[in-house]
């Protein structure tokens, strides 16, 4: 007779609620008619936060293909929202950065976002979200440290 599994483990319970946040943020990204889809909108989002890095480190973050991302880059700076400049340590490499042109909007799909985790955070109080936000640096901070595939390879926060 198969085994059953314990389901609320925290490996778990962060797949499923990864997957469900990731599918609300697509139907919000939709839901808002901002002009990008919700692939443009996690992109331009990681080059706000990130500011200045590779392209392929930004794909690296997103864990998507830097021919995705590409796509994705090419249609926010045709819209005029990311532009990508030399790098100046490696004159092969380019960098993205947000223009002045993608603050409006930045600010628009954030405030969007920042309610729809208001809502599904709901019955945490202020007090819990900062508990979780901590408690998932701390996950993440050691996934980077231990996990030698990762050592490295990320600085900084991402999406």
């Amino acid at each position: 007779m198969p085994r059953k599994l314990e389901s609320d483990t925290i490996g778990m319970l962060l797949t499923d609620v990864s997957r469900l946040l990731r599918g609300a943020f697509d139907r919000k990204v939709n839901a808002m008619e901002l002009g990008i889809t919700p692939g443009e909108a996690r992109a331009l989002i990681q080059v706000a936060v990130t500011e200045g890095i590779k392209q392929t480190e930004i794909a690296t973050r997103m864990g998507i293909e830097p021919m995705t991302l590409s796509a994705y880059l090419d249609r926010l700076e045709a819209l005029g929202l990311v532009a990508r400049v030399p790098d100046p340590a490696d004159r092969r490499a380019k960098n993205v950065i947000v223009t002045d042109k993608a603050d409006p909007l930045l600010a628009e799909l954030m405030t969007g976002l920042r309610e729809m985790m208001t809502a599904y955070t709901d019955g945490l109080g202020d007090e819990g979200r900062e508990l979780l936000r901590s408690s998932l640096r701390i996950l993440r901070d050691n996934l980077r440290r231990l996990d030698p595939c990762l050592a490295g390879k990320e600085k900084g926060t991402a999406e």
